[in-house]
């Protein structure tokens, strides 16, 4: 009965942190750039240091836990919103930030300039080129496919674009900013970037619903599981404390 109690436990707390994950899914699944997190379960092997267990007891003693989540790099739909400073990435590639906290890296591309003409995000942090931050006179904006930034015929800057090596682990920042180890970014070298148009959510909102109905459903089941061992503990108390002593 331990190990079905421990088991039901442990499922219950990953499938509510699983529904955690989905529904903030949800909630950006019309935030501009953002990337949907799945789930990634681990199994855990109760008392594996007991060298005695049985492949019975071992078996029993599996139970599943939430090990993190992945950030899913798919592409999202870009969207033509007609603003000359909105710019969409067509690839793997991130817009590099520079915050009070250090570089940041994100796929949301609604920029604007400041008063005194940086190019910055819609929260007022810079926006980087290659070399540094990016000032931009009065005038009209072209931006290039690769971010060059041109202004009454003259170059003001080219945006950085980054990407990083398969398995590096981004952790959302939150505002739609994403970290990631300190020298893993290298230049984008399979993006491009287009001008007058915003990337939505990767988010997709049915296959979302479906798991967090899912998720929601077995979340139920392990708490009914866990009333029944309770009752069942409950009785086995009752009948046997009576015999101690």
């Amino acid at each position: 009965m331990g190990s079905g109690y421990y088991a039901a436990s442990t499922a219950l707390i990953a499938r509510t942190q699983a529904l955690d994950t989905i529904a903030n899914n949800l909630a950006n699944s019309s935030t501009v750039g953002f990337r949907a997190e799945h789930n990634v379960f681990k199994s855990v092997l109760a008392d594996a240091g007991n060298a005695r267990g049985t492949a019975l007891n071992q078996a029993v003693n599996d139970y599943s836990v939430l090990g993190g989540t992945t950030l899913d790099l798919g592409q999202g739909a870009l969207q033509k919103t007609g603003n000359d400073l909105d710019l969409g990435i067509q690839g793997s590639g991130f817009f590099a930030i520079q915050t009070a906290n250090g570089p940041m890296y994100t796929r949301n591309g609604a920029f604007q300039v400041s008063g005194n003409g940086q190019l910055i995000t819609s929260t007022g942090d810079a926006v980087l080129g290659d070399k540094g931050t990016i000032s931009i006179p009065p005038g009209p904006v072209s931006i290039s496919s690769d971010g060059t930034i041109s202004s009454n015929g003259a170059v003001a800057g080219k945006v950085k674009l980054v990407q990083f090596p398969a398995g590096t682990s981004l952790t959302s920042a939150g505002g739609n900013y994403y970290s990631a180890p300190a020298k893993s970014e290298m230049p984008a070298t399979d993006s491009t970037v287009q001008q007058g148009v915003l990337e939505s959510s990767n988010v997709n909102p049915i296959t979302s619903m479906v798991e967090l109905i899912t998720a929601q459903r077995s979340a139920d089941m392990m708490q009914r599981a866990l009333a029944v061992y309770n009752t069942e503990m409950d009785k086995t108390a009752t009948k046997e404390l009576p015999k101690v002593g």
